[in-house]
């Protein structure tokens, strides 16, 4: 499983900023190694986030991502103290949730 990912979370106004950066290799499946052969594709493929259980984000990415990815966007209706859990799934199947407070 890959490390923790670092999420922000903070609300300014009626406005609340997310960022995210998630720990992944995220390998295109295009390179070739030492000996010539093609290593095989391993990337986030669907991002989601949840604002007390309500989906505030979809997202879905492609071998073209750079490696440890951050991710930042904005939403309407937090309060201080509400939780944000973010989950991705990587074109392995191998998945990873953490979750943060809004400040």
């Amino acid at each position: 499983m890959a490390d923790p990912m670092r999420i922000r979370a903070a609300l300014a106004g009626d406005e609340t900023t997310v960022r995210v950066l998630m720990s992944h290799i995220m390998e295109p499946g295009t390179r070739r190694d030492a000996a010539g052969a093609l290593i095989p594709a391993h990337f986030i493929r669907d991002v989601e986030a949840t604002h007390n259980g309500k989906t505030v984000l979809q997202a879905q990415f492609t071998g073209s991502v750079a490696q440890n990815p951050f991710l930042s966007f904005k939403f309407k209706g937090a309060a201080k103290g509400d939780k944000i859990v973010v989950k991705w799934v990587d074109s392995k199947g191998d998945t990873r949730t953490d979750e943060a407070t809004v400040a």
